[in-house]
């Protein structure tokens, strides 16, 4: 999606018109009829009208008012944006103007990022007359307080949440752990950071127990990947590093999922992967300067004839022995060896993201992120503040000790696994037994992927977790 500045407006241009719900149309629809006509619709309590002229189309879409908290502005132009998508199609209009008609410039950018992630296809594997691209191909930005930079990081924003997309809706026929490595090294060559991937022999030499162990079921080999961004004038001397759970397919093992209700989609099971890998993406992309390291441990979790199995115990990269309960308790002990190598950074901070536990997403569902740790208040209140900001929201769980007494095993160091109740929560207080620095778990099993439509998210793989990263890390250098 092509994303520019109007350099000239023609009188042919197709156009949105974005207003305030209070505001003035005089000043933008010149012709009396024309705008009485808008009003009217106005006064109906309609939020939008269509100009229907000889050879372009002119909508004017009201927006909140001022007085409306600005992440629910920005949240309302990215829907209202979505729901005028379908109009963008049946007029088979390939180029659209965004003009601003007294909003701010933070809402005309958040229309076009939600007209732009609407447009988001997934057509590999489509055919012949099933493959119907969507009609939008250019957005063009009308708004004195816009600067071409503005456009450029939104356009590499919008590509890493694309490349994000991408990865979470292919299917393991293609995407193994080996070909997940492939593709963040195809992603890096064009942003410009570096990869160093990992291969069996390599992580059996480390002795990563927990990827190991999940991988003992299947007949593709794991990887782990590293991604380093580390300019030369990067502001923080310790890194960030991000960890994502790159499960490219999750059948349970041999604790089996249902077929029928959880099984056909988890081959997006690695959305957290997808997510760092986009992160990183549109971080260097943009020329942050910051150091930032992403971590992905993959490989798929199968019952086959050699697959572990609950009651074994399995020996850790950091030596801590594990009772496995439950198999498709899988994404913690590949997460936890990758926790335990990011210890060697001596990390600033360390955020995790993964789809991780059913119990998040019964929780809130697909409205947010379940966010837990042990970083700082104000390093927590940041990351929230960005993901109101991005309308990836964070659900802040509590983090209390008492949860670890759920994972205590009699024949082991931990269980895999704790009991019925605060799942989501034992599963991140697992997580940071293999910490000792400051950290961030993400639980985005709910958002990030959705089996119906869902405004500009759409359907299928979401992207959630790249652009709450990348305001967090855009605030981090402001």
């Amino acid at each position: 999606m092509k994303i520019y500045k109007i350099k000239v407006l023609k009188e042919t241009d197709n156009r949105v018109y974005l207003v305030r719900r209070d505001g003035d149309l005089s000043g933008l629809i010149p012709d009396k009829k024309q705008r009485q006509y808008v009003e009217k619709r106005f006064a109906a309590g309609k939020e939008s009208a269509q100009i229907n002229l000889l050879d372009h189309q002119i909508f004017i879409r009201r927006l909140e008012n001022e007085d409306s908290p600005l992440p629910k502005r920005l949240e309302e132009a990215r829907i209202a944006a979505e729901s005028m998508h379908a109009s963008m199609n049946d007029l088979d209009i390939d180029k659209l103007m965004l003009i601003n008609g007294g909003v701010s410039a933070e809402e005309i950018i958040a229309f076009a990022e939600g007209m732009a992630l609407s447009s988001y296809q997934f057509l590999k594997y489509k055919t012949g007359e099933k493959r119907k691209p969507n009609a939008l191909k250019e957005i063009g930005l009308l708004d004195q307080g816009l600067t071409d930079d503005h456009i450029l990081k939104l356009e590499n924003l919008l590509t890493a949440v694309y490349l994000t997309r991408n990865l979470v809706n292919e299917p393991l026929s293609f995407l193994t752990a080996t070909q997940l490595s492939a593709e963040i090294e195809q992603m890096a060559k064009d942003a410009g950071f570096h990869v160093e991937v990992f291969h069996k022999k390599k992580i059996e030499s480390l002795k990563m127990g927990g990827l190991l162990a999940v991988n003992r079921g299947s007949i593709d080999p794991p990887t782990f990947t590293i991604m380093t961004h580390k300019p030369e004038n990067a502001v923080n001397n310790k890194p960030i590093v991000l960890v994502g759970k790159g499960v490219v397919y999750d059948t349970g093992g041999l604790s089996l999922k249902p077929t029928h209700d959880s099984m056909d989609y988890m081959k997006c099971d690695m959305g957290g992967a997808a997510a760092v890998a986009g992160a990183l993406y549109s971080v260097a992309k943009n020329e942050f300067p910051l150091w930032i390291v992403g971590l992905i441990p993959a490989t798929d979790n199968r019952p086959d004839g050699n697959a572990y199995v609950p009651g074994d115990v399995v020996t850790m990269y950091d030596g801590t022995t594990v009772e496995v309960l439950n198999t498709d308790a899988e994404g913690r002990m590949i997460l936890a060896d990758a926790l335990s190598y990011a210890k060697q950074y001596e990390p600033e901070l360390v955020i995790e993201l993964s789809t991780l536990t059913g119990s998040a997403h019964m929780a809130i569902d697909k409205y947010g992120i379940v966010g837990m740790g042990n970083a700082d208040r104000d390093v927590m209140e940041s990351l929230i503040k960005s993901g109101d900001y991005a309308a990836e929201r964070i659900a802040h769980f509590p983090f209390w000790d008492d949860y670890k007494e759920q994972l205590k095993s009699e024949i082991a160091d931990l269980k895999n696994i704790g009991g019925r109740y605060g799942g989501a929560i034992t599963a991140g207080k697992f997580l940071e037994h293999f910490t000792d620095y400051p950290f961030i778990h993400l639980d985005i099993a709910g958002p990030s992927f959705n089996k119906m439509p869902y405004n500009y998210r759409g359907k299928g793989g979401s992207g959630v977790g790249v652009r709450i990263l990348y305001h967090f890390f855009l605030n981090r250098i402001l």
